[in-house]
């Protein structure tokens, strides 16, 4: 990247992520005192592992990680597939096991699968933007994306697989996608809801739904992660009991409350006013991502950021929604926040590709 791009790169984007991991190593910090500060240790090796990779897809020219992405998407579809015969864990085989640490390939597959789907689409529309409104088009994204996402639905992991929908969905949008597909997706997928609910989803998804309906239900079983998720962001009120001192998170009762739960934990340690805060970060965060694949100097960076506003978006929505009884518990990550080496890792990837695009485009105060 050349010294005129830096001074076009959206580094407001940077400071958002950077502050949002500052908010989760203070969590962590807390959440982890009763393990001597594992966890805490750890987040913080992966965030300045992260920042240095971040770096690399900063200053590397986006089109070349485009144009090697095939050879990604492939490797990551053998890692995908290789997962499936691993260990369960918490009844899904989502994770390698490397001595201490643990490896997603799922996490990392995201950004890829932006990566070559954002390589297709711009390639369907060599001959014209409409060209992505022809059905057989469509079916050569659909495929490309379907492959990763029936893997990942094997393991199970729902959540992830969701998000990598959303990503789609959002550079579709950009790419210009007819109105009528979207009609068309929506009628199939309220269709398909209940179908899926009585016919083609396991037990435990079965459970989590109905969890989600009716925490009350099973108290002391499926709902109680849920239910103590909100009696600890009730009990933070307006500025919250302070760090080490929630009642929920230091006696045990939030579980997991390094990842999954770890929005609980601010909330009832630091408050209504903090943890609003972060939702307002978050928002700020997508807003500005949105802002760069408007803002970008070509179709394919456009289709990229995006995409990463998808994943951004989905993730902020699934997690601060199970964790208030909003949405069904799926185990997706609150990104920048939750302990976790593959998760902090594609988040400031993320990030890299966003400086990278936005250090690409011409610098202007209106979008086009």
């Amino acid at each position: 990247m050349r010294k005129r791009e830096l001074k076009n790169v959206e580094w407001g984007i940077l400071i958002i992520a950077v502050i949002l991991t500052i908010i989760g190593l203070i969590a962590l910090f807390s959440a982890t005192q009763n393990t001597e500060y594992d966890e805490f240790k750890k987040q913080i090796v992966w965030f300045i592992v992260s920042l240095i990779i971040m770096l690399i897809f900063m200053l590397v020219d986006y089109d070349t990680l485009v144009r090697i992405s095939p050879f990604f998407y492939g490797g990551f579809i053998i890692l995908l597939i290789a997962v499936l015969f691993t260990k369960p864990i918490n009844g899904a085989t989502s994770w390698f096991n490397i001595g201490s640490f643990s490896f997603q390939p799922a996490e990392f597959a995201k950004i890829f699968v932006v990566l070559f789907l954002s390589m297709i689409i711009t390639r369907i529309q060599i001959n014209g933007k409409q060209e992505i409104n022809k059905p057989l088009k469509l079916l050569i994204i659909f495929a490309a994306l379907g492959v990763p996402l029936l893997l990942i639905i094997k393991q199970p992991d729902y959540g992830t697989a969701m998000a990598f929908i959303v990503a789609t969905v959002l550079m579709l949008f950009a790419a210009g996608i007819d109105k009528k597909y979207i009609i068309v997706a929506s009628i199939l997928v309220v269709v398909a809801l209940p179908l899926a609910y009585f016919f083609v989803l396991p037990n435990h998804a079965k459970t989590r739904i109905d969890i989600f309906l009716n925490p009350e239900s099973d108290p002391k079983g499926a709902g109680y992660n849920v239910l103590q998720s909100k009696i600890a962001i009730g009990s933070g009120e307006l500025t919250g009991m302070g760090l080490l001192n929630g009642n929920q998170t230091q006696l045990g009762y939030l579980s997991p409350k390094t990842t999954d739960f770890i929005y609980s934990v601010v909330g009832e340690e630091m408050g209504f006013i903090i943890s609003a805060a972060v939702i307002l970060v978050y928002v700020t965060l997508i807003t500005k991502s949105l802002y760069v694949a408007k803002t970008a100097s070509d179709d394919l960076g456009s289709y990229i950021a995006a995409g990463i506003s998808g994943i951004f978006l989905f993730h902020m929505a699934e997690n601060i929604g199970m964790t208030l009884g909003l949405l069904p518990i799926t185990g997706v990550p609150l990104l920048f926040i939750s302990y976790g080496g593959s998760s902090m890792i594609t988040s400031y990837i993320c990030i890299g590709l966003l400086l990278n695009i936005s250090g690409n485009r011409k610098k202007t105060i209106f979008i086009k």
